[in-house]
């Protein structure tokens, strides 16, 4: 599955925003984009999709930054994908010929499955902090 870069970079900073949810601090464009590890002028253009899909907010001047709106639990990747790259949700199969309404159908199986099963996904899941175990 290929899976747009704009989606990757919102889903790794949106994590990164959910580990510091319930502060009081907000975090810093550039804090961002450098533990990400994503172009912070490419960020820029994530975080004002995904502030005016409501899912951040954002605060100008020198104590701005940006938080999440929700609590990470309460936000899905499907939240996510419609928000950032809503054509990755659609069905644009076409029904034509012989076998293209069977086809179709297929695919509009795959792309509910695909939906229901990122309906599931929790941002909370995506920022969990998870490394190696260490036993003494």
């Amino acid at each position: 599955m290929k899976l747009s870069l704009k989606i990757e970079y919102a889903c790794r900073v949106l994590a990164q925003l959910a580990r510091s949810h319930g502060s009081q601090q907000l975090a810093h464009i550039e804090d961002l984009a450098e533990a990400e590890n994503v172009p912070a002028n490419y960020l820029v253009q994530i975080l004002n999709e995904l502030r005016n899909g409501g899912l951040i907010i954002s605060r100008r001047g020198k104590q701005g930054g940006y938080a999440l709106a929700q609590a990470p639990g309460e936000i899905s990747l499907f939240d996510i994908i419609r928000i950032v790259d809503a054509e990755m949700l659609e069905n644009s199969v076409s029904a034509n010929g012989q076998s293209g309404q069977a086809v179709q159908a297929v695919w509009a199986e795959i792309g509910e499955t695909f939906a229901e099963q990122t309906r599931k996904i929790r941002l909370s899941d995506l920022a969990a902090e998870t490394g190696p175990m260490y036993y003494i």
